[in-house]
């Protein structure tokens, strides 16, 4: 009868530790979508039909409505195990993942992550670049139209990275990936990719350092170094920076291309925002993929009105060039541009 006792206790103990580890793995899988669909109608003021008078990223069109980009995001977690697939479809996707073809192109993000410690996450994959203060998804951003600074900038990295975070308030990340917005590539190159972060302030302020860099081919280097300043000043006003310079040596020749961009943020209520981004961009050397040869001075002022999960973004923008880059409505080269853009984006 002891025995018999002993061994329904055994088997009760067993099933129980069973159950409770499976009830364990249930409560530390999780999973979460997201997504949004944004759509834009852009106007030159002086340009001339068929021209759209516009050297930045993601909306290249002149008087007609447009799809920015339809986008769904989905983050699982399996206990210290995390994966992200974030995909979209429109020419702000296909912008994005301009060296891809097919439905690599449809793939903003994809990739997994594992916690070695509650300090100590490694991930491997393509990740959105953590150079700049600007980013992809329109959600996110206040101004509609993107900098020159992000536009020339890198977009994503493929590749592995290590994130610690040395305290509550300070994170240090390193990684290596291949050469700056290609999935694959035939190049042996790899370029290392690093971040330092830091909240001063009493949490108000923080500090992004960034880094990539690497050789491509021979002799031939790059490097870009970029720092973001978020600085919160109240309730109502915010103050951010984000300054950026890519230098590259190419056959023993160094040149740079370089961008200072101010953000004033301001919220006099939880529906409406207004946002000022002042932008100083420098590329005498032609280095940049839009090889400028001069400098460039754009303002963009938007407003966001928030209505539940809408947002409209009415927006302003006047670029001023050192040099006729732009082209009037009479087909002749001008110095400067003005822009309207009207902008929805839908949250889900």
């Amino acid at each position: 009868m002891i025995k018999k006792i002993s061994f329904l206790g055994l088997l009760f103990l067993v099933s129980n530790t069973i159950f409770s580890q499976s009830e364990a793995i249930k409560t530390s899988y999780s999973i979460t979508t997201s997504g949004y669909i944004d759509a834009y109608f852009r106007s030159s003021f002086s340009t001339q039909s068929g021209s759209t008078n516009n050297y930045t990223s993601f909306t290249n069109s002149q008087n007609k409505l447009a799809l920015g980009m339809a986008s769904f995001k989905m983050d699982q977690t399996l206990g210290k195990w995390g994966s992200t697939i974030d995909l979209g479809y429109g020419k702000r996707a296909e912008e994005f993942s301009y060296n891809d073809q097919g439905l690599l192109a449809n793939i903003k993000q994809a990739f997994i992550s594992y916690a070695i410690t509650d300090k100590l996450k490694i991930s491997a994959g393509k990740w959105a670049t953590h150079v700049g203060y600007e980013l992809l998804d329109a959600p996110l951003n206040r101004n509609y139209s993107i900098s020159y600074g992000f536009s020339y900038g890198p977009f994503f990295h493929t590749g592995v990275k290590a994130e610690y975070a040395l305290s509550g308030k300070t994170s240090f990340m390193i990684g290596l990936a291949n050469p700056t917005d290609f999935i694959t590539s035939k190049s042996s190159s790899k370029v290392f990719i690093a971040q330092w972060s830091t909240k001063l302030f009493q949490d108000k302020t923080t500090l992004y350092a960034n880094y990539q860099g690497g050789n491509v081919g021979g002799t031939d280097r790059f490097s870009q170094i970029d720092v973001v300043i978020n600085n919160t000043l109240s309730t109502q006003w915010a103050f951010n920076y984000d300054g950026t310079i890519y230098s590259a040596k190419m056959s023993g020749k160094t040149s740079d291309w370089k961008s200072n961009a101010l953000y004033l943020n301001f919220d006099p209520n939880s529906t409406i925002g207004f946002t000022l981004r002042s932008e100083i961009f420098d590329d005498k050397s032609a280095l940049s993929a839009g090889a400028f040869g001069t400098s460039i001075f754009a303002n963009t002022l938007s407003m966001n009105y928030k209505f539940k999960k809408l947002t409209i973004i009415p927006e302003f923008r006047w670029d001023n060039a050192k040099d006729n880059i732009f082209t009037n409505s009479s087909s002749k080269a001008t110095g400067s541009n003005a822009s309207f853009v009207l902008a929805a984006v839908y949250k889900f």
